[in-house]
């Protein structure tokens, strides 16, 4: 069992609890923890710039697909958002998608995930 402070200061009932509901309770606490460390806004328009030009290259200018899949709300409704936090963060061996741990974190691959299944911002026009 990985071993969470929150789990080593509560009662071991919860902590037996917590193990016997599963991995997927223990990525929703670990998701909830990323989450209160969300990118501020600097960071989040460094994201919203990164994912346009180095996801779209693969994805679609538009991110409605290309070598890799689309990454539009509707395509991406049935996707569980750890896996797709998982998948930008760590790549997907045996596929063109490569890790991008190098460059984010793990709160900047959730927040980018959660983006993506809200519908990601638009691109911004050009203010000529």
């Amino acid at each position: 069992m990985v071993n969470l402070p929150i789990l080593s200061r509560r009662p071991r009932s919860l902590a037996r609890t917590l193990q016997s509901c599963g991995v997927s309770l223990l990525l929703c606490l670990v998701a909830h923890q990323v989450h209160a460390q969300a990118p501020d806004a600097a960071r989040q328009r460094e994201l919203i710039r990164m994912v346009r030009q180095d996801c779209g290259s693969c994805h679609g200018l538009h991110l409605t697909g290309g070598l890799g899949p689309a990454l539009t709300r509707e395509a991406l409704a049935d996707k569980p958002l750890d896996s797709m936090a998982s998948t930008i963060y760590g790549g997907r061996p045996g596929t063109p998608m490569a890790p991008w741990k190098a460059m984010l974190s793990e709160a900047d691959a959730l927040w980018i995930a959660q983006q993506l299944m809200a519908g990601f911002p638009e691109p911004q026009k050009d203010a000529r």
